[in-house]
C-alpha cells in the first residue's frame, strides 16, 4: 500500500482568528437517526452471529425521522400524534434456509434504544417505527462473502481523522457530555436530552450558545423556567472550564420570548416532538463533533456493516491513526490522516495512507516518515477485528 507522510501546510485551525465547532447531543432528531441506525446494525450482527457464527452482509445506514405534534404546558403537556421513524437499507433477510426477522429486530431493538436514552419518551405510544429493509444485492453480498485473508472493502471511499482535539473542539465536546450526563439529569430534571452546543472562538475568547429542551412536567411557571437556564448555563461554564483557561461566555435558549408560548419547553425532552425532523448523517462525524474548519468525510458511518464497509471502518482507524502518532511520536504537535480504499481490495491494505504532520521542528520530517508509516500500516491490522468492538458498542460513531 502507499504511504504518504508529509508536512501539514496552513496554520492549526486554534491559531486562525475565529473558529467553529459544534456537537449535536444525544436527544437531537439527527443524533436519533445516527443512534437508531447504528443500533439495527448492532442488533443485527448479533443476530447473525449468534445463528450463523458470522456477521452477514448488512447496510442499514439510511433514516429518517419525521417529527410528531405535541402541546407543552408548564405542569405537563401532550404528545398530539407520534413521531414517525423510517429505517431504511439491505440486509441478508436469508441465510442457509433460515429468515431473518429483519422488521422484528428493527422495531425492537428502536424502542429498547428509545427507552435506556430519552427518559421522557415513551416508545410505545410517542413513536412509530417503519422498517423499511429490502434484501442485500447479490453482488455485494458475494463480495462479502470472499474468504482468505481480510475481508474485501465493498466501496471505494475515503476515511479521515485528526489529533488532537483543541481548545474548542474540547470545550463544546465536554459541555454536551456534562449536560447529558447522569448526574445532571438528577439535579436538573428539566434538562432533556435533546441538548445542541454551537462553539464559536475569537482570537482567545470562547462563546458557547447551546439549545437546551426543557421538560415541561418539571417546571410550574416562566421564572422557574428561566431558573433551569440559569442551571443549565452554569453547568456549562463549569464544564468549559475544565479543559480550557480562555475565557468563556454561555448563553442558552437564545432565542426565548417572555411569553409562554415563546419558550422552547417541550413534553418529551426532545425538538423532535413537534419542532424537528432528522437524518442519519447530518449530525456528528465518529470524533462527536461537526468540524468546519477541519477535513471531514461526508459518510454516514452509523448504520453500516462493520466487517467491510470503509465507510465506517476507515473514519475510526483514521482518527485512531492520528492519536497514535501524536501520542507515540516525538515532536508531532496535530496530525492529519486520510484512508482511501478500493472496492474489493483487503480493507487492511487501502489505496491510498495520507498522513499530514504538524511538527514542532520541521526538519525533522525525514527522520519520522518511516516510523509514521510503520505506525499506520501497523494500526490498519485492526480493521479486520474492528467489528468485534463496533458490535459490543465499545466503538463511539456520533
Amino acid at each position: 500500500m502507499e504511504v504518504s507522510v508529509t508536512s501539514l501546510e496552513g496554520p492549526s485551525p486554534a491559531s486562525l482568528p475565529v473558529e467553529m465547532v459544534e456537537r449535536k447531543g444525544l436527544g437531537h432528531p439527527d443524533t436519533i437517526c445516527d443512534a437508531l441506525a447504528e443500533n439495527l446494525s448492532v442488533a443485527l450482527s448479533r443476530f447473525y452471529v449468534e445463528r450463523f457464527g458470522a456477521v452477514l452482509h448488512h447496510n442499514v445506514d439510511k433514516a429518517l425521522l419525521w417529527g410528531g405534534a405535541a402541546r407543552p404546558a408548564f405542569g405537563g403537556g401532550e404528545v398530539l400524534a407520534p413521531i414517525e421513524i423510517y429505517l431504511a437499507g439491505r440486509a441478508t433477510a436469508e441465510f442457509k434456509g433460515v429468515k431473518v426477522p429483519i422488521d422484528e429486530i428493527a422495531v425492537e431493538a428502536s424502542r429498547a434504544w428509545l427507552g435506556r436514552h430519552l427518559r421522557f419518551l415513551d416508545p410505545a405510544r410517542h413513536v412509530l417505527i417503519h422498517p423499511r429493509v429490502r434484501p442485500t444485492s447479490t453482488d455485494l453480498a458475494s463480495l462479502f462473502a470472499r474468504r482468505g485473508g481480510a475481508p474485501a472493502a465493498n466501496d471505494t471511499s475515503f476515511g479521515v481523522g485528526f489529533a488532537p482535539l483543541d481548545t474548542l473542539e474540547s470545550a463544546v465536546l465536554a459541555v454536551e457530555r456534562r449536560l447529558n450526563a447522569a448526574a445532571t439529569r438528577s439535579s436538573v430534571p428539566a434538562a432533556g436530552e435533546d441538548i445542541k452546543v454551537m462553539g464559536a472562538r475569537r482570537g482567545d475568547a470562547i462563546h458557547l450558545t447551546v439549545a437546551c429542551a426543557i421538560v415541561d412536567r418539571h417546571v410550574a411557571g416562566v421564572p422557574e423556567y428561566f431558573g433551569v437556564k440559569a442551571e443549565i448555563a452554569s453547568l456549562a461554564l463549569a464544564a468549559a472550564r475544565e479543559v480550557t483557561a480562555a475565557r468563556v461566555e454561555v448563553e442558552v435558549n437564545t432565542a426565548d420570548g417572555a411569553a409562554p408560548e415563546s419558550l422552547y419547553l417541550t413534553v418529551t425532552g426532545t425538538s423532535a416532538e413537534a419542532g424537528d425532523d432528522g437524518q442519519v448523517g447530518r449530525g456528528n462525524r465518529v470524533n462527536g463533533l461537526i468540524t468546519p474548519y477541519r477535513p471531514m468525510s461526508m459518510e454516514a458511518a452509523a448504520g453500516k456493516n462493520p466487517v467491510t464497509h470503509v465507510g465506517k471502518i476507515y473514519n475510526v482507524l483514521a482518527n485512531r491513526i492520528a492519536r497514535a502518532i501524536v501520542d507515540e511520536m516525538d515532536g508531532v504537535a496535530e496530525a492529519y490522516c486520510s484512508l482511501l480504499s478500493q472496492i474489493g481490495r483487503p480493507i487492511d491494505e487501502p489505496r491510498l495512507i495520507d498522513v499530514r504532520l504538524s511538527l514542532e521542528d520541521p526538519a525533522a520530517l525525514a527522520a519520522l516518515q518511516a516510523s509514521v508509516a510503520e505506525l499506520a500500516r501497523a494500526r490498519l491490522g485492526q480493521a479486520s477485528t474492528l467489528w468485534r468492538e463496533v458490535i459490543a458498542e465499545a466503538v463511539p460513531l456520533w
